[in-house]
Formats: structure tokens, C-alpha cells, sequence
């Protein structure tokens, strides 16, 4: 698979190797209707009950591969979701949250990928730039427009608010300079291409089964 001049920074050709993946996540019929304000509360929590899932996976993941030098340049306790999580499911669905929700199928199989990435660096980070820089790149409009729509204020929508990040661009500038400066080889590089493009055709179907 060629996906770009071996001149190319690896940010800018990660970037554009799945800009289409990306949009076709970000198009998905689920998401545009919540924008649209069509969904309830009650379909909303059971999107944030999918993201608990997947966000516990990936962080319990980055706790094991932080013995990872490669792994470890990536790693930051500001991005953590699952306890903006928590308390968005306790204030959507109370107290007793935690008997109220279950993966989905399509979850599973995301949960079961992102946990076969520990001890792969690459595979690891592929999932970790696809959830995080995603988040950080439209989580405010993603936070306002879900707000809008279903009357909330910062609780219910927290997942999306990275309050200990002070300016996302300079975070995210970083973060590609840590994807550029990563000691993996030209196979490794391709091999963390590919699993982005998985983990954005594992998200979407989450997204088609809810």
C-alpha cells in the first residue's frame, strides 16, 4: 500500500491517508440527525454509553503501553475521557448508570481491537490518534451543536470538553511532531495507517448499529 511520498511528514500523510475515513465517521446518518436536534436524550446516553466502553479500553490500553518509550511520547493524563464520561452518564442517567448500560456489537468488536493493540505501538497509537485528535479537533462544535439540540448545558456533554488542555492547537502541533519524530520503520508506519483506517471503519459501524 503507498500512501504518500516517504519525503511527507508521517503526521501530514497519516492526515491524508484517512481524511476520507473520517468524514465518512463524522457523516454517519446517527450523527447527523442528533445535530439536527431528531434524537432524544435517551438515544444520546446510548451513544455516550458506547464511547465509556471504548474510551476504558483504550486507556486501560495506555496504561499498559506506558512502559513504552515509543507509546509513551503520546501519552497524557489532560486527555483522559472515561471520567468526563462517568459523570455525563451519572447526570443523564442518574446515579444507578452503571446497571442501565451495555455494548453494543459493534462495541465488542472495537473494544476487542483496541485491547489486541497492547505491546504494538503503532497499532496503539493508530487508535489513540483517531479517537483523541478527532476529539480535540471538533469536540467543541460537537458539544455546542449536541447542547443546542437536547437543552444542556456543560453536564451531559463533558466527554467533549478538555478543560485541562489550554489550547488544543498547540496540543495537537505537538502531537503530530511526536508522529513525525517516532522511531518506527517505513512497514511500522504503514501498519499504523492501516489500523486508523480500521479504527474509523470500527467507529462507523458502531454508528450504523446505533
Amino acid at each position: 500500500m503507498t500512501t504518500g511520498r516517504t519525503d511527507t511528514k508521517f503526521s501530514e500523510r497519516l492526515r491524508e491517508a484517512t481524511k476520507h475515513a473520517h468524514a465518512g465517521a463524522q457523516g454517519s446518518a446517527f450523527v447527523r440527525e442528533l445535530f439536527a436536534g431528531k434524537l432524544n436524550r435517551g438515544l444520546y446516553s446510548r451513544m455516550v454509553a458506547q464511547h465509556y466502553f471504548i474510551y476504558a479500553a483504550l486507556e486501560d490500553t495506555a496504561a499498559t503501553m506506558s512502559s513504552d518509550p515509543t507509546a509513551r511520547a503520546f501519552l497524557a493524563p489532560e486527555l483522559a475521557r472515561v471520567p468526563s464520561l462517568e459523570r455525563d452518564l451519572a447526570f443523564l442517567l442518574g446515579d444507578g448508570w452503571r446497571d442501565q448500560i451495555a455494548p453494543i456489537a459493534a462495541t465488542v468488536a472495537y473494544v476487542e481491537r483496541i485491547s489486541e493493540t497492547a505491546g504494538d505501538s503503532a497499532g496503539f497509537v493508530a487508535h489513540h490518534y483517531v479517537r483523541y485528535l478527532g476529539d480535540l479537533s471538533g469536540g467543541q462544535h460537537i458539544a455546542r451543536a449536541i447542547a443546542k439540540a437536547l437543552d444542556l448545558d456543560a453536564d451531559g456533554v463533558r466527554f467533549y470538553l478538555f478543560e485541562e488542555i489550554g489550547d488544543p492547537n498547540v496540543f495537537k502541533d505537538r502531537y503530530r511532531a511526536a508522529l513525525d519524530e517516532a522511531a518506527w520503520d517505513e512497514p511500522r508506519r504503514e501498519a499504523l495507517i492501516a489500523e486508523a483506517l480500521a479504527a474509523y471503519e470500527l467507529n462507523t459501524r458502531v454508528m450504523l448499529e446505533l
